[in-house]
């Protein structure tokens, strides 16, 4: 690649996006070349891959997750950078084109204007110019949509998901932000009634963030008698990556400027890397309930975070026996027998023919990693990645969340396994990243590098090439101890379409 590819102005822009001309090359390196997709060799179901926890372990599991929450060790990661735009995407086009299929299909939509909980606030800007939003819905329903997307009125397609109002409440109606709060008060919240929360946003919307936190955060502590403690994080820029045109040389704007884009929720393990707690739970901004579903939530929440503070305590129990002992041969056996059992952890075929210090050094190995316990639901027709068995480079099997962007499109044997999967990633992990002396591990060491995808995006009609990290649950994690547990459907309600509001799950949020 030539070195004269960049201007002197080109290494400015790249020097204030916190890249080196090294990651640069690398990252071009990347998109001209072909990805390396994973191999899967079958999905996962329960009792091969999948824990089902019995419904008489639940009690001590909470009870577990109950302990370690009031010593102050659990926070929740919330990732809020997600614009609302792809959620208008339809009701934009009516409104660009002021095109109804016929009166009957803006009547329909109409009708359902005044099932959304930002229909008050909608109502109000309306007012504010003078006009009547009941007026309005029998014959300008074009209207009504400016004033719900633009910014003459709510600017809901230009503002982030966190500050949609998603439910309604006889006494104020809730962003996605706010029901996140309040379910953490749930199962996050110490003995002293403090509750950390990390939120990460986009640069453009932090400000905003920012302002309605400061706004709702006293009411909410008031509320529910406790003290949040949140951070606001935006992605490193360190993270973006440079786009390609389809010619595959730096894509660059209308005034010659070089384009780099988000490297995608990857980007986020580096603020995944600054939380302090070493227990937390992540789930996406847009997954969140009203107050009459969130026992069921939190239930399982608990129970996941239970079932990872009960497997952490026994991997450290082993992690320490090995470090402060010279074990023999059938003391290596069972503790090899548990990276089996508990950790789904595939040893070589001829492991017990290694001589007993490196068996303990291989054991170690696999024992002293970040662990997560990720929450499976059944498969019902959601876009996004599965549970699978995926085989490494030496052969051997490791479990992996896998998008299908990831897998051999070709291969109509891989095509095959990736549909023969009964279960889906909700975005529901709980994670622990210290080790058993405390220390928190570095989590840039378990990222599979290879797991980058390469995207096709357009800007202003323009197409081009962009490059997204290790996703933050998939390559990111791909050297993580990973346990998939069961969980119940009902854990799992996105809102990718503003109309998933008016889904039943997201409709009468008053118990």
């Amino acid at each position: 690649m030539p070195e004269n590819l960049f201007t002197e102005s080109d290494l400015k822009t790249i020097g204030k996006e916190g890249l080196t001309m090294e990651k640069v090359f690398s990252q071009l390196k990347i998109l001209h070349s072909e990805t390396i997709p994973l191999k899967l060799d079958r999905s996962c179901s329960v009792g091969d891959g999948i824990v089902a926890i019995p419904d008489s372990d639940r009690e001590t599991l909470i009870s577990i997750h109950n302990r370690a929450a009031a010593k102050g060790r659990m926070t929740k990661l919330v990732p809020a950078s997600g614009a609302a735009s792809r959620m208008f995407s339809d009701w934009f086009t009516y409104y660009e084109t002021k095109g109804f299929n016929d009166t009957e299909d803006a009547g329909i939509l109409g009708n359902k204007i005044i099932r959304f909980a930002f229909y008050d606030d909608l109502s109000k800007v309306i007012s504010r110019d003078g006009r009547d939003i009941g007026r309005m819905l029998l014959g300008n329903i074009s209207g009504i949509l400016g004033y719900i997307l633009t910014s003459k009125g709510l600017n809901y397609a230009h503002l982030p998901k966190a500050l949609l109002k998603f439910h309604a409440y006889p006494d104020h109606n809730r962003t996605s932000l706010e029901e996140h709060l309040v379910e953490a008060t749930m199962y996050v919240q110490d003995k002293n009634r403090i509750c950390k929360i990390y939120i990460t946003t986009s640069g453009e919307h932090k400000s905003d963030v920012e302002n309605y936190i400061s706004n709702i955060k006293e009411y909410y502590e008031s509320e529910y008698n406790v003290k949040f403690v949140i951070s606001l994080s935006i992605q490193f820029p360190s993270t973006n990556t440079i786009a390609v045109d389809m010619e595959g040389k730096p894509f660059r704007d209308e005034t010659g400027r070089l384009m780099f884009r988000p490297g995608g929720h990857g980007a986020l393990l580096k603020n995944l890397n600054t939380i302090e707690e070493d227990i937390i739970f992540v789930k996406n901004i847009d997954n969140i309930v009203p107050d009459r579903l969130k026992p069921e939530t939190v239930l399982h929440k608990k129970i996941l975070g239970g079932y990872l503070v009960k497997l952490q305590e026994e991997i450290f129990h082993h992690l320490r026996f090995l470090n402060e002992n010279e074990p023999d041969e059938k003391q290596l056996s069972k503790v090899a027998g548990f990276c089996r059992e508990r950790l789904c952890a595939i040893l070589p075929s001829d492991f017990e023919r290694f001589p007993d210090t490196r068996k303990k050094d291989f054991i170690f190995n696999i024992l002293n990693r970040p662990l997560r316990v990720c929450g499976m639901v059944k498969n019902e027709g959601e876009p996004g990645g599965g549970p699978f068995w995926v085989e490494g480079k030496n052969g051997g099997q490791t479990l992996q969340i896998v998008e299908e962007a990831q897998i051999n499109s070709k291969s109509e044997e891989q095509k095959a396994i990736w549909k023969s999967s009964t279960y889906f990633n909700p975005v529901d992990l709980v994670c622990s990243i210290k080790d058993y002396r405390g220390e928190k591990f570095d989590l840039e060491e378990y990222v599979d590098n290879e797991t980058y995808i390469v995207s096709d995006k357009s800007y202003e009609g323009k197409p081009m090439k962009a490059l997204e990290l290790p996703g933050l649950w998939n390559g990111s994690m791909a050297g993580w101890t990973t346990i998939f547990v069961e969980v119940p459907s009902i854990t799992f309600n996105p809102v990718k379409t503003i109309e998933d509001l008016l889904r039943a799950e997201h409709q009468g949020a008053i118990v």
